[in-house]
């Protein structure tokens, strides 16, 4: 599995750029009129990982190696960008590439001016929705052309795929989001080859900068997306921008002067990860302690092929012991003595936060 990606997308000059320089300590072009990013910005970032730190300091490693995931800092959509509209066709492209979405939200009052001269989050967000529906209708309209002329000849693939095809069309023009997990395996399949905006799991990032709009309008913007079954992260960005170069003890005695509980990237992070349906689990030992991703419900010689293709094919079977077990006793000689090591087969799936010896022959 290659590295997953996560595209942050809004309209221009809703603090994408400030985020995701802030995300990736990576200093990016930020600026005060739309367009300023024309080319995506990415970065690798590591996910944070508390199990992955209590195992480097009961095991002490030579190396530490945490699981990462790809940021796409894409440039600023408009309204009529279906329709090409500032570059549109160039920008939609890039958000066909990633697995998932960052949909920024600006949640700020500030000399910053807005597209719309006025901030109103909820406007914002059916505006880059419908232009993402709209986008997704025109790629679905003409497949279901190639479709009619294919099924004619009874091709049971093409009619299985117009149908799919059609059903789609039909939620798009409700204004409805794709959920891909409604259909069966094998029509995810051919949903992900269109792969079609709608389809991918988008998180809100509700960007309070440093001077947020009123309680009410935040309240009713969190109250429409909880009732859409979707989910939302708060992030100060401004702020985590300005102490990101902070060390970690100043940034906490700032978080408890703010009142904020966890950095908001650190919650987008983590909560990319999970859209992604991705778990953890780890390979520890004193030459290194290593977090590893896997899809949900992968089985232990998919997750050996993680490490190397070679092992996936030589899979003896997979040692394991489950964090919290580890934890509580200590080291691994005494989960052994405990009997908390279990050997595991080929059918074995992969639990989240597993610790795992595997054997191979090569």
């Amino acid at each position: 599995m290659s590295s997953l990606s996560c595209g942050i997308v809004g309209l221009p000059n809703v603090g994408k750029s400030t985020i995701f320089s802030a995300l990736t300590n990576a200093a990016v072009e930020s600026g005060n009129f739309p367009f300023t990013t024309i080319e995506p910005n990415i970065a690798i970032v590591d996910v944070p990982d508390l199990r992955l730190e209590n195992l480097v300091k009961n095991l002490n490693p030579e190396k530490t190696v945490y699981t990462s995931l790809k940021f796409v800092d894409i440039a600023g959509l408009v309204k009529g960008a279906s329709e090409g509209e500032g570059l549109g066709n160039k920008f939609l492209a890039n958000v066909r590439d990633v697995d998932a979405i960052a949909h920024v939200l600006r949640c700020f009052e500030d000399d910053i001016t807005h597209v719309f001269n006025t901030v109103d989050p909820k406007r914002d967000l059916e505006v880059i929705n419908l232009e993402l529906c709209l986008s997704d209708i025109q790629i679905l309209e003409k497949r279901i052309i190639k479709l009619e002329k294919i099924k004619k000849s009874g091709d049971k693939e093409a009619i299985l795929e117009y149908d799919i095809v059609k059903n789609l069309l039909d939620c798009l023009n409700k204004g409805e989001k794709i959920n891909i997990e409604s259909y069966e395996i094998t029509e995810q399949q051919i949903i992900k080859k269109l792969n079609l905006i709608s389809s991918k799991p988008t998180i809100y990032v509700l960007n309070y900068g440093n001077n947020q709009i009123e309680y009410s309008k935040i309240e009713e913007l969190k109250k429409y997306i909880s009732d859409k079954g979707e989910t939302f992260v708060e992030i100060y960005g401004l702020l985590e921008s300005e102490i990101k170069d902070l060390s970690s003890n100043d940034k906490e005695e700032f978080f408890n002067e703010y009142n904020i509980q966890e950095a908001g990237l650190n919650s987008l992070i983590k909560k990319a990860y999970e859209y992604l349906n991705l778990i953890t689990f780890y390979t520890a030992g004193p030459k290194e302690c290593r977090a590893w991703s896997i899809l949900r419900d992968s089985r232990a010689p998919n997750a050996v092929g993680k490490i190397h293709s070679d092992f996936e094919k030589g899979f003896i079977r997979a040692e394991v012991v489950k964090y919290s077990d580890f934890i509580n006793v200590g080291n691994e000689d005494e989960a052994k003595k405990q009997g908390l090591i279990k050997s595991e087969g080929k059918d074995y799936i992969v639990q989240d936060g597993d610790i795992i010896h595997f054997r191979y022959n090569v």
